[in-house]
């Protein structure tokens, strides 16, 4: 009888850990993304974590804004005498807890401070700008109501000024305009363009929020409409769309940066009316009472109660080939 011996047949040891790969395409894209090279234009590191302004809540900023200032209109639409102190007092409250915050968020976005104590100095500050911001409010409800009777009486088509305030586009990009040039003068970074750069995607109307403009505003139609940051504009002034109050060419300190914050755009006096396609650029003065008419290319100040339009083109006529 034959003895059985244990098979010795060697069993290959596992490798210790997993075969090498190449490198994959994700791997690759991860990796260049991740070079500093790349992202070092780009990136935004917050000041101690605090978190960017949020485009959710400015958006709900905007929207308490437009039921205080027009009640009855946005928000709540049962706003009757009894209670409209009711619910203005709880669209504030809430206004004031939501415009604090944001207002320190982009405080700490342009913070070049890198000690904890700035912190408590921004959070006091953010405090005391939305309650000047608040304090401003019937201020600004006074300036929209100017340019509610101005679309009003300057447009035969508004039939009542409760469409010119729910439907006009005009008016929600003046409304965010005034909201944010309250806001920006009073030192807020960032935010008020945001507030303006919103209304400029919603409405195709782009006013910057350093923008100086008086009562009486009025933008008839209003799509292309451009309105430079340091352009000033007077009391009952009328737009109509494809505007421009632009810059020329400006100057460049030594190392070919443009100089900022200059004034180099339109100043824009009162009852002037400008009419569609007009492009107004540099800091020019154009006199009280003038009219710009419709594409007119303008680069010099014209004096008060001035008639700008194109020159009729000249006409030549040619007989029996005289031309050939």
């Amino acid at each position: 009888m034959k003895s059985l011996k244990p098979n010795k047949t060697k069993i290959p040891l596992r490798p210790a850990g997993p075969p090498a790969r190449p490198e994959s395409m994700l791997d690759q894209v991860v990796g260049a993304l991740c070079d500093p090279a790349s992202y070092e234009p780009l990136v935004h590191v917050s000041s101690f974590h605090l978190p960017m302004p949020s485009l959710e809540a400015l958006a709900e900023v905007v929207g308490l804004l437009r039921a205080i200032l027009f009640p009855g209109y946005f928000g709540s639409t049962h706003i009757r005498p009894d209670n409209i102190r009711y619910q203005t007092g709880t669209q504030l409250g809430r206004l004031s807890e939501l415009l604090t915050e944001q207002i320190k968020r982009g405080l700490c976005f342009e913070c070049g401070h890198l000690t904890p104590s700035y912190c408590g100095d921004c959070e006091v500050r953010s405090r005391r700008i939305a309650e000047a911001f608040l304090t401003d409010l019937p201020r600004l409800r006074h300036l929209l109501a100017t340019d509610v009777e101005a679309a009003f009486t300057g447009d035969p088509a508004a039939r009542s000024r409760g469409e010119v305030i729910f439907c006009y586009p005009s008016l929600k990009a003046i409304a965010n305009q005034r909201i944010a040039h309250a806001l920006h003068g009073m030192g807020v970074p960032i935010i008020p363009r945001i507030l303006t750069e919103a209304a400029h995607s919603e409405t195709g109307i782009d006013i910057h929020p350093g923008a100086e403009i008086g009562e009486q505003f009025f933008i008839d139609h209003g799509t292309g409409v451009v309105i430079g940051e340091t352009t000033v504009i007077g009391r009952n002034v009328r737009l109509y769309q494809g505007v421009t109050l632009g810059a020329k060419s400006f100057p460049r300190d030594p190392e070919g940066r443009p100089i900022k914050g200059i004034p180099r755009h339109p100043i824009v006096e009162d009852d002037v009316i400008v009419y569609s396609g007009a492009t107004i650029l540099g800091r020019i003065t154009i006199g009280r009472g003038s009219v710009i008419g419709g594409n007119v290319w303008l680069t010099e100040s014209v004096p008060p109660r001035t008639r700008v339009v194109q020159g009729k083109p000249a006409e030549t006529i040619f007989e029996n080939g005289s031309g050939i």
